[in-house]
C-alpha cells in the first residue's frame, strides 16, 4: 500500500522521506519516536526519527536539507517500506507555496488545497471530496452505470458509486484478518492514520462483538448478587492484550519457522567447572587484561569455538532449494541477550579469530548495545552458531531452539557449588550443565556428541585452551 502526497507531487520544493528498508527483505517498521516536529530545520544526515523494524531498533537521518512541512504518522504506527513518513521543504525562504486550483485537478487526484493532505490509498479509490463530483457525470452524459438497466432513473447511480469511493480503508492483511474473524470493515471506526482501519480496531470490533453475543454471565449473578460481576469493564480487567509486533514478532516467527523445519536433537553434560571458576579470579585482577570483562560466560564461548575448530563439520547450513549442505570456513558466534523489546541474537562476526581480551570485548559490546537498543539488523545477519547463558538467571539448563539458518546452539546453565567426586572424594565443587542442540540433517549424534564432549573438557580444565589450539 502507497500513500502519496499533492504537497511532494505539486512542487519540486516539497520531497518525500520514504520509509527505507533497514534491513534485508524487511517490509515493515513501527515508529517509536520522533526527533523533530514540523516546522523544524533539518540537515542532510540528521536524525529525524527512529524506527523498530523486525530486528531492531534503528535512527533513521534526512537524506536533504530543508525545513519539515510535515510529519505522516503519530508515535507507535506501523509503517510499510517505501512509505512516505515526512515532507521537507528544501527551499523555505522562497514563501509559501501557492495553493493548488481545485477546479483545474482532474478527479483522479484528490489532492487538498494548500497545506491540507489528502492521501490517496493505491488500490482504494479516493476519499470525499471525488465523491461529490462523480454523480454528476452520470447526469451529464445521460448514461446510468452500467449495474442500472434502466436509463431514464439516473438516481441509483451516486449512492453505488459513493459505495465504491467509501469503500474502507485498510491494509490487505487487516482485510484478510476481518474476514477471518468475521469482521464488516465498514462498520467499525477506524483510528489509523487518515482513516485507515487497524488490526487493533478489528480485534477491538471482535472482542466486542464476542462480548455482546456472550452475555452468559448473567446466571452467575444470584450467587453473590454483587452487581460489580456483570459489569463488562471488570471482565475486560482480567486480561491485557499486547500487540505482537516488531522483535517479538519476528522472534516468534522465527522460532516457529525453525522447531519445525529442522529437526531438532538436544544433549546433556554436567561438568566440574572448578578450575575455570578459579582462573575466572586470576584474570580479574591481570592488569593486562584491565577493562575487558572477563567472566564464565567469556571461556564457554571459547571453549565452544575451540570445539568447532577440532570438528569444524558442525559450523554449516542446510540450503534447502539447492539440497545441499554449506560449510562455513568462519564462525559468526550469536549471544543472545534478553533485552526490553525481546530476545535479541547479535553475533560477534569471525569470532574464531579473535584472541581472549577481543573477544570478551566484543561480546561486552554486544550485550551492552543490545539492551540499550541499539543493536543494528547488520549485527543479527548470517550468524553460524549462538550461546544463550540461561544461568544468569538461575536456570540449570534447557532445550534450546535453533537460531534459524545456524547449525547448533549452546545453552549455559548456572555455575552452583555442590557435592562432587574429585580425586576419589566427595567435595564441594563448582557445577554447571550444558545443553547443545543441533540440527540433525547437519549433525549427527556422533558429531554433535564430541563437540559437546569437548566444550565441557575445556571448561573442566581450562589448560587445554593452549595444549589444544
Amino acid at each position: 500500500m502507497t500513500v502519496t502526497s499533492t504537497a511532494a507531487e505539486a512542487s519540486p520544493r516539497i520531497r518525500e522521506f520514504r520509509m527505507p528498508d533497514v534491513g534485508e527483505g524487511l517490509t515493515e517498521a513501527e515508529i517509536l519516536s520522533w526527533h523533530v516536529q514540523p516546522g523544524d530545520t533539518v540537515a542532510d544526515g540528521q536524525i529525524v526519527c527512529e524506527v523498530e523494524t523486525a530486528k531492531a531498533a534503528v535512527e533513521l537521518p534526512i537524506p536533504f536539507d530543508g525545513q519539515v512541512a510535515e510529519v505522516r504518522f503519530e508515535e507507535g504506527a506501523t509503517v510499510d517500506v517505501g512509505t512516505p513518513i515526512i515532507t521537507v521543504d528544501t527551499d523555505p525562504s522562497a514563501g509559501p507555496e501557492p495553493a493548488p486550483e481545485p477546479a483545474a485537478e482532474p478527479a483522479s487526484e484528490p489532492e487538498g488545497e494548500g497545506g491540507e493532505r489528502q492521501p490517496v490509498l493505491v488500490g482504494y479509490g479516493v476519499s470525499q471530496s471525488a465523491t461529490t463530483r462523480r454523480p454528476r457525470k452520470p447526469q451529464a452524459n445521460g448514461q446510468a452505470p452500467a449495474a442500472e438497466p434502466q436509463p431514464p432513473e439516473p438516481q441509483p447511480a451516486p449512492p453505488q458509486q459513493q459505495t465504491a469511493a467509501e469503500r474502507p480503508l485498510a491494509k490487505p492483511p487487516v482485510r484478510k484478518l476481518a474476514k477471518d474473524l468475521g469482521v464488516d470493515l465498514a462498520a467499525i471506526a477506524p483510528t489509523g492514520p487518515d482513516g485507515v482501519v487497524t488490526r487493533e480496531d478489528v480485534h477491538a470490533a471482535a472482542e466486542n462483538r464476542r462480548t455482546a453475543a456472550e452475555p452468559q454471565p448473567v446466571p452467575e449473578q444470584p450467587r453473590t448478587a454483587a452487581p460489580e460481576e456483570a459489569l463488562p469493564p471488570q471482565a475486560s480487567e482480567r486480561e491485557t492484550r499486547v500487540p505482537v509486533r516488531g522483535v517479538r514478532k519476528a522472534t516468534a516467527q522465527a522460532m516457529v519457522g525453525s522447531a519445525f523445519s529442522a529437526p531438532h536433537v538436544t544433549e546433556f553434560v554436567t561438568v566440574d567447572v572448578t578450575r575455570t571458576v578459579k582462573l575466572v579470579r586470576e584474570l580479574k585482577e591481570d592488569p593486562d587484561l584491565a577493562g575487558v570483562r572477563v567472566n564464565p560466560l567469556l571461556f564457554v564461548a571459547k571453549a565452544f569455538l575451540l570445539a568447532i575448530r577440532r570438528h569444524p563439520e558442525v559450523n554449516a547450513s542446510w540450503d534447502e532449494e539447492r539440497q545441499e549442505i554449506v560449510r562455513k570456513h568462519y564462525v559468526n558466534l550469536g549471544i543472545a541477550a534478553a533485552t526490553p523489546r525481546g530476545l535479541l541474537v547479535p553475533n560477534v562476526k569471525d569470532a574464531h579469530a579473535k584472541t581472549l581480551p577481543e573477544l570478551g570485548g566484543a561480546i561486552a559490546e554486544l550485550v551492552t548495545t543490545a539492551r540499550e537498543g541499539r543493536t543494528t539488523p547488520e549485527a543479527m545477519q548470517n550468524g553460524t552458531v549462538t550461546i544463550t547463558n540461561v544461568g544468569v538467571f538461575g536456570v540449570d539448563t534447557g532445550t534450546p531452539i535453533l537460531n534459524p539458518g545456524e547449525s547448533a546452539i549452546l545453552a549455559f546453565g548456572q555455575i552452583k557449588e555442590q557435592p562432587w567426586v574429585h580425586k576419589g572424594k566427595v567435595k564441594p565443587r563448582h557445577v554447571t550443565t550444558l545443553a547443545l542442540s543441533f540440527d540433525h540433517r547437519l549433525v549427527d549424534g556422533e558429531l554433535g556428541s564430541r563437540v559437546l564432549a569437548d566444550t565441557a573438557a575445556v571448561l573442566e580444565r581450562p589448560k587445554r585452551l593452549m595444549t589444544w589450539s
